[in-house]
């Protein structure tokens, strides 16, 4: 990400940023509240293109500004394949800007997991678009 690790963690963490880049291309996230910090709870809703509003939830593990947040992961509306993960993404700073590492799981099934890789790519991607646009602005 073209921007420090500082910056980039409050785009993780600040509900207004969060709602410009999370989840698949075309999806918006309406409504997120957030509360960051190590016992405190998060619920996100996602609107995709077509179709009905669903949630996810959780609690945070883990948060170590600007190097490290980790926290649960769960659908309201859970399918019969998903469970409750930890993701935990490791920002690390290179010559001014940031890697982030993500990791997550473990899955039930290889579907899970190629619905949560394709999600994330998308929202990094949108993330970077983000956080490019603030060096011109």
């Amino acid at each position: 990400m073209p921007a420090r690790p500082e910056r980039v963690f409050t785009a993780l963490v600040t509900p207004d940023e969060l709602a410009q880049w999370w989840g698949p291309a075309g999806f918006t996230s309406p409504s997120i509240e957030l509360d960051p910090r190590v016992g405190g709870s998060y619920r996100i809703t996602m609107q995709p293109p077509a179709g009905d509003v669903f949630h996810l939830a959780g609690e945070f593990v883990a948060v170590d500004p600007p190097n490290r947040l980790s926290y649960t992961f769960r659908w309201e509306e859970p399918t019969p394949d998903d469970r409750e993960t930890v993701v935990t993404l490791t920002l690390q700073e290179v010559d001014g800007s940031t890697n982030v590492i993500l990791d997550q799981g473990v899955f039930a099934t290889d579907e899970r997991l190629a619905l949560h890789t394709q999600g994330w790519t998308d929202g990094f991607e949108r993330l970077y678009e983000l956080v490019a646009s603030w060096r011109t602005v």
